[in-house]
């Protein structure tokens, strides 16, 4: 398993998330009304402090009434402006040393405000969602909101019965009293506090396929309407299970969900093991399914393996777009060669400036990102052959499972599967800004998938 990163400030995002500790578990305890959109939190950190002693620390957080803080059960001195709940213990703590914060807070839950528009927690006509990519987590909950900062979470949301909540993870239980019911979800593995989903809404929950003894639970929660629609655009996701376990090896959580809530989003947004559609992504004619297998595949490249900071999100994007002419290639549907040349043609006739290892923060969810990103994955394996190339992305996925990485991590894992080294092609693909040629010397497919022995 990998060891955590330790990263400093993030460039695109100097304000959110602090070096200077990491947190080990979120416990968030939370009571949220649809109607006056009312959240009442209490959330217990434990977190550890870095090689210097923390004589004060933050914690992001949007604009809510702050009703409690403690460190270590100890009243601090505390100040909460933009965004930033800045927390200075009664007494240094200790390098090395764990400790405990705990925040009350209350208030009207709305998104924060980013390039991208409201980010995080948005109410929608008759429930709510959570969309934080890249930095609406503190929308909702105190936390360190930088992407290599992992943590476990347990997170228990009380609301009227009408609603079902789902979160990423384990449902631990579900107990109704009165006219309320409260839902106690457990995420055990490391989890980036942009990654953190939720859902409420009145949901309709259906089983996605037959797991089998040892296979992965995936579940749907949709509105009781989209039903029909919703049973043929997702009716192929257990195969994509099956096709991703294969060539990027186990799935990394102990289950998957997929939400569809009752209003369109612009695009779909992943979470630990729980993605968000927008009704508008549910037709009955499977015009989405790219989609769902871009977001599946997120579980492995983003999610487990996840970035150092956000100057590397092409790893996550890439990776994910891949895996969708993958999923074409192997289901039946045009070979990844067809989508690799219909991206190069697209982004030929694009300006050429975006470099990919560092596009900036206005263009980090730029098209060119995504596609340019899937076709420097083509080149790679172009460049190795496919035995080569499935070997090297599988143990990518394994090696790195819940750790933190950077785009010179990935150049250095390419080449201890390449025949040479390929830090040229990639230098040119990834740090150019002009494009390169498409390749076009496509080896042959593997006459068999990559076994566990040939992917160590």
């Amino acid at each position: 398993m990998a060891v955590q990163q330790a990263a400093g400030s993030d460039p695109y995002f100097p304000d959110h998330g602090d070096a200077r500790y990491r947190v080990h578990r979120y416990e968030l305890a939370l009571d949220y009304r649809p109607g006056p959109n009312r959240l009442a939190g209490t959330a217990r950190i434990n977190a550890i402090a870095g090689r210097s002693p923390l004589a004060e620390f933050v914690l992001n957080l949007a604009d809510f009434k702050i009703g409690r803080v403690r460190v270590d059960g100890r009243q601090p001195h505390y100040t909460h402006r933009g965004g930033r709940l800045r927390i200075r213990p009664a007494k240094p703590v200790r390098a090395g040393a764990a400790f405990t914060v705990e925040v009350q807070w209350s208030g009207n839950p709305k998104p924060v405000h980013s390039p991208w528009g409201g980010l995080g927690w948005e109410e929608l006509e008759d429930g709510a969602l959570v969309a934080s990519q890249p930095v609406g987590a503190p929308s909702w909950y105190p936390c360190n909101d930088r992407p290599a900062d992992k943590a476990s979470y347990q997170i228990s949301v009380t609301t009227p019965s009408a609603y079902a909540v789902v979160a990423g993870g384990r449902l631990l239980t579900r107990t109704t009293k009165a006219s309320t019911t409260t839902w106690v979800y457990e995420q055990s593995a490391p989890t980036s506090s942009y990654l953190v989903g939720l859902a409420i809404g009145k949901y309709q929950t259906v089983l996605l396929g037959d797991p089998g003894p040892g296979g992965v639970p995936q579940h749907g929660h949709i509105p009781a309407h989209l039903l029909p629609e919703f049973s043929r655009d997702f009716a192929r996701q257990p195969q994509m299970m099956d096709l991703f376990q294969e060539v990027f090896g186990p799935y990394p959580f102990g289950e998957y969900a997929v939400v569809v809530t009752e209003e369109e989003l612009d695009v779909p947004v992943e979470a630990q093991g729980l993605s968000l559609f927008g009704a508008n992504h549910v037709d009955g004619a499977r015009s989405s399914e790219r989609l769902v297998a871009h977001e599946l595949a997120h579980q492995w490249f983003g999610n487990s393996v996840s970035i150092a900071d956000w100057r590397h999100i092409w790893l996550n994007e890439g990776l994910a777009k891949y895996a969708e002419w993958l999923w074409s290639e192997r289901s039946g549907g045009r070979a990844a060669q067809h989508f690799a040349a219909v991206a190069h043609r697209l982004l030929s006739a694009q300006p050429q400036d975006l470099k990919l290892a560092d596009p900036g923060r206005k263009s980090m969810f730029d098209d060119r990102l995504y596609e340019r990103g899937g076709l420097t994955v083509h080149a790679v394996r172009c460049a190795m052959g496919d035995d080569a190339f499935f070997r090297m992305l599988r143990n990518w996925a394994v090696l790195h499972r819940d750790g933190a990485v950077t785009t010179k991590t990935f150049t250095a894992h390419v080449n201890r599967f390449a025949d040479e080294p390929l830090d040229a092609l990639l230098d040119a693909w990834v740090h150019g800004a002009q494009l390169p040629p498409l390749p076009t010397q496509f080896p042959a497919r593997p006459t068999h998938p990559p076994t566990n022995a040939e992917s160590a």
